[in-house]
C-alpha cells in the first residue's frame, strides 16, 4: 500500500507502477479538482443533499482502442443495456482520433491500452456535481473543439 495525491496516482499509473480501471481513472480525475481533503470535504458536504445519479457505461470499440461513452455524450444510446444482460459492445470502423476530431459533445473514456486512458469531458455535471479534470491519451489533441 502507498499514499499517493490524486495527480501522483495518475502519474504513476501513466508510468505503469500500478493499475487502475477506467472507473476508478475517471474518479482519480475528478478529485484532481481538489487541492486539500479539507476542500474535497467542503465541496462534499455543500453538495451532499443534491441527489445523484447511476450510469452505465456503454462501451464503443473502434480498430485502434475502445471509448467507453457516459450519459450525456453524443454517442451515448438513447436505451442503454443497464442491466448488462444483452453485452451489447457498439463498434465503429473509424478510429478513434476520427471520432473525437467530428464530436462536439463529450462524455467518455479513451482507452487506448491498459495504462493509455483518456476522459473527456465537456458537458455540465449534474446535481451541482464536478466534472473530472480532462487527461489526454498519449500526446493526441482531441481537445481542440472544447
Amino acid at each position: 500500500f502507498q499514499w499517493s495525491s490524486p495527480p501522483e496516482a495518475i502519474e504513476r499509473f501513466k508510468s505503469q507502477e500500478i493499475w487502475f480501471p477506467p472507473p476508478q481513472f475517471y474518479e482519480l480525475c475528478r478529485l484532481c479538482n481538489f487541492s486539500s481533503l479539507g476542500e474535497l470535504e467542503k465541496f462534499s458536504s455543500a453538495r451532499a443533499l443534491e441527489g445523484c445519479e447511476r450510469w452505465m457505461p456503454v462501451m464503443l470499440s473502434a480498430p485502434d482502442g475502445f471509448i467507453q461513452l457516459l450519459p450525456g455524450d453524443e454517442l451515448y444510446p438513447e436505451d442503454p443495456d443497464y442491466t448488462g444482460e444483452k453485452k451489447i459492445i457498439m463498434s465503429t470502423d473509424k478510429k478513434i482520433e476520427d471520432l473525437m476530431k467530428e464530436g462536439g459533445i463529450f462524455h467518455r473514456i479513451v482507452i487506448k491500452n491498459v495504462n493509455n486512458l483518456g476522459v473527456y469531458v465537456n458537458i455540465q455535471a449534474k446535481y451541482k456535481h464536478i466534472n473530472p479534470l480532462m487527461m489526454k491519451c498519449d500526446n493526441s489533441d482531441y481537445n481542440s473543439r472544447l
